[in-house]
């Protein structure tokens, strides 16, 4: 049974949502439905509710649909206010003058990784992450570490989403060498991406845990090969390690406070 299915009429019509949003650009109606699972009645249906709702918005003269602003304004109230991104800016940019490499903030989105905040090199790379992007949990730094301190039901859940598509010789292709390497990072407590969803491309992250040891988000650090090796890399972990720790203590005083604590 589809999730979608199980979350009946609204499900749907945020199904709808999310395909508009994905095209990046102002869509007609016949691109959506080209590619829609739903019949063109029911599309309609739904694009014409989004419209009324202003989630969606529709330009008469091009005659086309894109994000509202309603979705505009609860996106930005779910930023500020459900993630790490504004307790962790000031550390953010602390650590980005240090190591003068790519930093990143995540958090988890289902089974996905959720860029929330990106500090670039002092000599930009170009790179698959932005804020605001998904990417992929099992060939991530930041994915697999939040995986390797998710409890264990959720893990299964999340590993059984997992695509597991060989974007690059190194990637992870199965639940077995992905569960190996989960225990590596909690054995030492940070975890790298060597090349895994990008060539050239290396990072070592971190969690970002509650109290608990459950995970808040992951924060890294990236470069590229031509740059730096993951031995070189590894010399940063005790650093991220204590501004995950910082970011951890100041979320825990603000409102992103640890079930049952």
């Amino acid at each position: 049974m589809s999730r979608d299915h199980e979350d009946g009429t609204v499900g749907k019509a945020l199904a709808v949502l999310d395909q508009v949003a994905a095209f990046g650009q102002p869509v007609r109606f016949g691109e959506i439905l080209a590619q829609s699972a739903f019949p063109k009645p029911t599309l309609y249906r739904f694009v014409q509710t989004l419209t009324n709702q202003g989630m969606l918005a529709y330009d008469p003269d091009r005659q086309t649909y894109s994000p509202g602003v309603r979705l505009v304004r609860l996106a930005h109230a779910a930023w500020a206010q459900s993630t790490l991104a504004p307790i962790a800016r000031p550390h953010l940019d602390a650590l980005s003058a240090e190591v003068g490499e790519t930093v990143h903030l995540a958090q988890l989105d289902n089974a996905q990784v959720l860029y929330l905040e990106k500090r670039n090199a002092a000599q930009p790379v170009k790179m698959y992450s932005q804020a605001g992007k998904v990417g992929p949990a099992y060939c991530t730094g930041v994915g697999k570490v939040m995986l390797a301190y998710t409890e264990d039901a959720a893990l299964d859940r999340i590993i059984a989403q997992q695509s597991f598509h060989e974007f690059t010789p190194k990637t992870l292709t199965t639940p077995e060498t992905l569960m190996e390497e989960l225990d590596a990072i909690v054995a030492r407590g940070y975890g790298f991406d060597d090349e895994e969803h990008e060539p050239g491309i290396i990072c070592i992250a971190v969690p970002i845990l509650t109290e608990k040891g459950r995970p808040l988000g992951a924060l890294s650090v990236t470069s590229t090969t031509a740059r730096q090796s993951l031995k070189q890399m590894e010399k940063l972990a005790p650093m991220l390690q204590q501004t995950a720790r910082d970011i951890a203590f100041d979320a825990a005083n603000w409102h992103i406070r640890d079930e049952d604590s």
